[in-house]
């Protein structure tokens, strides 16, 4: 068993779930979606993109497509949400807020495609 790969599967299944965890929810229930929660979202799919960056394949070239994908979508949502929480007069708004989940949802998303290609990637190697 390869430690590296394992490390590699751990962070991109880690910020699936983390990143779907995040989401569900009511869309516009503040109370339903933590900032820590987020935060660690963020982080998390940050060092999945790291650990992407040294594959030279074009497999590898499609992995880190989807984490930079899923980072933008994450820091927008995280910048929407300091905007609105620490700048915009009155704090965050509703459609703000259910804008940061639509964000993160996109973000799920490019996170799913990023899991399935790692599964497929994997049951080829198998054959």
């Amino acid at each position: 068993m390869n430690l590296e790969k394992v490390v590699f599967g751990f962070f991109i299944i880690l910020a699936m779930t983390l990143n779907f965890s995040f989401v569900y929810g009511a869309v516009d229930d503040p109370r339903h979606h933590s900032l820590i929660e987020f935060f660690v979202v963020v982080v998390v799919n940050v060092i999945a993109t790291t650990l992407k960056l040294g594959d030279r394949t074009q497999i590898g070239a499609l992995l880190l497509a989807t984490s930079l994908v899923a980072d933008l979508q994450l820091i927008a949502g995280a910048l929407i949400w300091t905007h609105g929480a620490h700048i915009a007069e009155g704090g965050l708004s509703y459609h703000a807020f259910v804008l940061v989940i639509s964000l993160s949802a996109g973000a799920l998303l490019a996170n799913v495609v990023s899991v399935i290609i790692v599964v497929s990637e994997t049951l080829m190697l198998r054959r």
